[in-house]
């Protein structure tokens, strides 16, 4: 399923929930850890491949829409939403699956169109307060 995402040559081109913004999804190694490489203009984030198998479980398990609440690193994230999942000490490997210091965030907002795209989940594409459920 990973190399549906993509490489660094030819990456899976993406939409923000809200279908405002384009960025790019591939895989890569780092340390002999598989990460995602998530590029937003001339930004960079990283986060833990694992969060695509880890967030899915998760979606199956609650059964119902769950908002997404994007918000960055420095912003507190909203209870109950993917993106305070993402970051919680009670998730699966126990905290963030942001990697880059400062760029830890926004789990909200980029890891569901690539789990849209890869048929893992459904999520909504209104202007704001968007969900999402697994498939």
């Amino acid at each position: 399923m990973k190399n549906k995402i993509g490489t660094k040559e030819k990456p899976l081109i993406l939409k923000t929930p809200p279908l405002s913004s384009e960025y790019t999804m591939h895989v890569d190694e780092k340390d002999g850890k598989e990460l995602l490489v998530c590029k937003v203009g001339k930004t960079v984030l990283h986060y833990d491949a694992k969060i695509l198998d880890d967030l899915h479980a998760m979606l199956k398990k609650h059964g119902d829409w769950i908002e997404l609440g994007s918000a960055d690193e420095q912003k507190p994230a909203k209870d109950g939403t993917v993106e305070a999942w993402g970051r919680s000490e009670k998730n699966p490997i126990k905290g963030w699956y942001g990697l880059k210091k400062g760029l830890r965030g926004r789990v909200g907002m980029y890891i569901p169109p690539l789990m849209e795209a890869l048929g893992l989940a459904e999520v909504t594409h209104d202007a704001k307060g968007n969900k999402m459920k697994a498939k």
